[in-house]
């Protein structure tokens, strides 16, 4: 028994050993973002002028600087009215499209995991495809369809594609598809029509999944940068993701204030709601369409 103990306690403190190291990789980029972003110009040139300007033979890595201050930030919130436009294009971007998400997505993943008509496994199956196909491979004919609409160059260009994603439905529809389907009965037995069901049961019941589509769905497009940068050329319509990088152009001190100050909201949304995207990925997995059908 003491044996067993022992060596149940060697494995513990290995598996607590590997993840601390892991832990440490992954934060690394973090910590030396945020302790960078909290030096002075000189000191930033010490550090990582060889990367950014090409003043030093070699970056080093400083725990904390040897003289902080906040000026980066200062600079950065008072006299950066270029990082303020950028980052009210990603805020009216990314909420205009979680709202059509919302408003495409639950009716129609509600549709797919309750409802039966004609073509909808081939309906299924398309959606399937457009989930998995990459941004590469659509990227030329979404150009195409967009200038015969005449809205390159529009926040519309990168909005409307963004508000009929396919993984929304997917997430949704699993969730939906985990209802009970007794509880539906019993509401048409009780004269329940189907936006009745659907406003008074599905949406409550799919809140989980609403929300981690929510959360998904601001952390993908808060971040996403290959969508702005080819139908977007005005810089006045560049959100922060395709704005941050032309920093480097720019004023050297305020480029990782910048990144500090971009990455907090997802970063507390993040940990805000990450309880509610478990639950939602969770339920989306749980049970088979099928079965409920």
């Amino acid at each position: 028994m003491q044996k067993k103990a022992l060596h149940l306690k060697v494995i513990k403190w290995l598996e607590w050993a590997i993840l601390s190291i892991a832990l440490t990789v992954m934060l690394f980029p973090l910590i030396m973002v945020f302790t960078d972003s909290l030096m002075g110009k000189q000191e930033l040139l010490e550090t990582c002028g060889a990367v950014l300007a090409d003043t030093a033979d070699e970056t080093t890595f400083r725990v904390f600087p040897c003289y902080p201050t906040l000026r980066s930030y200062v600079r950065l919130l008072l006299d950066t009215p270029e990082y303020f436009t950028a980052f009210w294009n990603s805020v009216i971007q990314v909420a205009t499209v979680l709202v059509g998400q919302l408003i495409v997505a639950v009716p129609a993943a509600w549709a797919f995991a309750q409802f039966r008509f004609p073509g909808k496994q081939a309906l299924e199956l398309l959606y399937m495809v457009l989930m998995i196909l990459p941004f590469q491979v659509t990227m030329v004919s979404g150009y195409l369809v967009l200038d015969a609409l005449q809205l390159l160059d529009t926040r519309a260009a990168v909005i409307l594609p963004a508000i009929f994603s396919t993984l929304p439905v997917f997430i949704l529809q699993k969730t939906f598809a985990g209802i009970p389907e007794e509880m539906i009965e019993a509401a048409k037995l009780d004269g329940a029509g189907s936006f009745r069901i659907f406003f008074s049961i599905g949406i409550p019941l799919g809140m989980p999944g609403i929300f981690s589509i929510l959360i998904l769905g601001f952390l993908e497009y808060w971040n996403a940068i290959e969508a702005p940068m080819t139908y977007l050329k005005k810089e006045a319509l560049w959100p922060l993701s395709v704005y941050l990088p032309r920093m480097m152009d720019g004023e050297l001190l305020t480029i990782f204030a910048a990144s500090v100050v971009t990455m907090l909201p997802a970063v507390l949304l993040f940990l805000e709601g990450q309880e509610s995207l478990e639950r939602g990925i969770a339920l989306s997995g749980v049970g088979n369409s099928e079965e409920h059908r």
